[in-house]
């Protein structure tokens, strides 16, 4: 998944990431749901034909966006969060 420093808009959104296959996406795009963060698909290239008739964008990649005011929140959400930095939970506590 890619993200860029700069929003660029479409279609009332702004650009969040790019996933590289459709699977990828659906994840995204499910982690945002998840947090009500409603998401739109950009298709790059013939990848939007490809999923209809071949039921998969294996090849192409999708950009995603959000609407402006659900940017940051979504920046969150989908940004890795190294194990570093959790701290360490005693399940056999609960």
């Amino acid at each position: 998944m890619a993200m860029k420093e700069e929003s660029k808009e479409w279609r009332g959104g702004v650009y969040l990431c790019t996933a590289k296959t459709s699977f990828d996406a659906d994840i995204l795009e499910s982690k945002l749901r998840g947090e009500e963060i409603p998401s739109l698909r950009r298709y790059k290239g013939p990848s939007n034909a490809m999923e209809i008739i071949m039921g998969s964008s294996f090849t192409y990649p999708i950009d995603i966006y959000v609407p402006e005011r659900c940017l940051e929140d979504a920046l969150n959400i989908i940004e890795a969060i190294p194990l570093e930095e959790c701290e360490p939970v005693d399940f056999e506590d609960e």
